[in-house]
């Protein structure tokens, strides 16, 4: 993780600044980037998400997915948790803190906005910072490369329909229209994108295609960064008003991290997991792709919904919140490797 990375929380705290800055001096021109928009989809937000995607999935080899067999327990146990609980787990918790236990001190209007923003964090898995996290704790490489390729391939057909159920549930009306659009734009778009790109500079040999992703990476935290500004520029009357909005919705995206991370651990365990494909799988079940978080939250609901504040929190906690389950992990091999050694 080079220093940049590291201190990613400490670039969005000064994004968050700035933009709340930027928002109380310059507020007609931000409302004016907000209305550049198509079927709700933002012109400028998208052009900065597709920056954001693209070189996290230029990493992605989907041709791994052959290697899912080598690693079908804990293949299994990390698409459970991403699937089949977080996303659940999370619209419960999303129920429990935001309409009940910090109901009271939030707008009561942007209450079913902020579960929304909840449920978009946790439905898709994180595809790029996990490959950071599986280093940190010596994860097995084809692990984490063919798990990543699975999750992406399934994202791509399972994200609109699970968004749309759990907001259905919540009793939140889904823009199916915008809904289909973004999910072309942010997901389907950018992967046949990036594939093909991979491929063009994958011809020139392995050597000029890491140069090539070395050259670019920057431009994704970038644009991250840059997406930041102008959401915080738009949220600053809100955050100004109520500074102690960030830290409540912050407790149930750190609560359903601990979990979900601890849980996939504990069944890895059960099942025998090598260590090296336990730890990483962890992570894996616990991170979000925030970046697809914040772009949909912005299409479906705008920029100035509690929807977009709720994900934009997601990117704040993130990375703190991952290296202390990257530490957790690291500590507790000892007792980890007493079910099964790590080859």
């Amino acid at each position: 993780m080079n220093l940049f990375e590291r201190y990613l929380t400490v670039w969005v705290g000064l994004c968050i600044i700035i933009g709340v800055l930027l928002g109380q001096f310059l507020p007609s021109v931000f409302h004016a980037v907000a209305g550049m928009e198509i079927a709700k989809v933002n012109i400028p937000v998208g052009v900065l998400v597709w920056v954001m995607i693209i070189p996290m999935l230029l990493k992605i080899d989907f041709g791994a997915l052959h290697q899912v067999r080598k690693h079908s327990r804990g293949i299994a146990v990390t698409l459970l948790v991403n699937w089949g609980v977080k996303p659940f787990s999370m619209a419960f918790l999303g129920w429990l803190f935001i309409l009940h236990v910090f109901a009271a001190w939030l707008p009561q209007d942007q209450l079913d906005s902020y579960i929304a923003g909840l449920i978009l964090l946790a439905a898709a898995p994180c595809t790029a910072m996990v490959f950071v996290w599986s280093n940190l704790v010596k994860g097995d490489p084809y692990f984490t490369l063919s798990q990543v390729a699975l999750n992406d391939t399934i994202m791509i057909f399972a994200f609109a329909p699970l968004v749309a159920l759990l907001l259905g549930i919540a009793s939140i009306a889904v823009p199916w229209d915008t809904l289909f659009v973004s999910v072309v734009f942010y997901i389907v778009i950018p992967v046949i994108l990036a594939q093909l790109l991979r491929r063009r500079l994958l011809a020139n040999g392995e050597s000029s295609f890491k140069r090539a992703m070395e050259t670019i990476a920057p431009l994704s935290m970038g644009a991250l960064l840059l997406t930041l500004v102008l959401l915080f520029a738009l949220q600053g009357n809100a955050i100004v008003a109520q500074p102690l909005v960030i830290a409540m919705l912050a407790v149930p995206i750190l609560i359903q991290v601990l979990f979900n991370a601890g849980l996939a651990y504990w069944l890895n365990r059960r099942l025998g997991v090598a260590f090296c494909v336990a730890a990483p799988s962890a992570l894996i079940g616990a991170s979000n792709f925030f970046e697809l978080a914040v772009a949909t939250a912005i299409s479906l609901f705008g920029f100035q919904s509690g929807a977009a504040l709720a994900t934009v929190v997601g990117v704040l906690v993130e990375v703190p919140v991952m290296l202390l389950v990257v530490k957790v992990a690291n500590a507790t091999q000892t007792w980890y490797v007493r079910a099964r050694l790590c080859n």
